[in-house]
């Protein structure tokens, strides 16, 4: 499989990238994935780089995007902190992606059994990562009043779809770069959940 280039990425559109991406993490799923020479690739993206989808997840090990989406270099540009929030440098970085660089779709990626969303959930305080829990602490809030007890699987997992629900708010709130190519018809910005267990992704509606 060949690298993305300007070619391809024009002819792109929001929901043929998703495609892509839907397709790619069921051949993940199925251990299918596409057959790619990366020597190749580094040799094809040497003089430049083509993205066709932006993803931000968490940096939790299990959730390398490249992998789950059974993508090849110069084909997602992956933007990565913990609890897959939201701030003007992961922002700055999305714009980038999809004003300057041509991405056409933005995913935020959650996933199941997060350590900071527990530790969100658990109030944890803890040096530099206190400030980073706090942007999660919305969502925890949205969700606390419906579970006796907010650190059960089931209020976690909640919290955690609530939360890629905030950072895409926040994204669409803070920036008018992305809220405008949204509205335009440019790019589209959709939510996702990946199951550590299964390694299936669920695009939210």
């Amino acid at each position: 499989m060949k690298a993305h280039t300007r070619k391809s990425q024009s002819e792109m559109t929001p929901q043929l990238a998703l495609s892509y991406l839907q397709e790619g993490n069921q051949r993940f799923v199925e251990n299918l994935q596409a057959h790619r020479n990366l020597l190749e690739q580094v040799n094809e993206t040497a003089e430049g780089q083509y993205p066709f989808a932006t993803i931000l997840s968490c940096i939790d090990s299990r959730t390398s995007a490249e992998l789950i989406f059974d993508q090849g270099l110069g084909d997602i540009f992956s933007v990565r902190v913990a609890g897959n929030v939201v701030n003007d440098d992961i922002l700055g970085s999305m714009e980038y992606a999809c004003k300057v660089a041509g991405s056409k779709l933005v995913v935020v990626l959650g996933h199941s059994k997060c350590g900071a969303v527990i530790s969100a959930c658990k109030h944890v305080v803890m040096g530099n990562i206190t400030t980073l829990l706090s942007k999660i602490q919305p969502a925890v809030r949205k969700v606390e009043a419906s579970y006796s007890d907010i650190v059960s699987d089931e209020a976690v997992q909640a919290v955690a779809n609530e939360n890629v629900m905030e950072s895409i708010r926040h994204t669409l709130q803070r920036s008018t770069i992305l809220s405008e190519m949204v509205a335009k018809g440019e790019i589209m910005i959709v939510g996702a959940m990946y199951d550590v267990e299964s390694g299936k992704v669920e695009f939210f509606s």
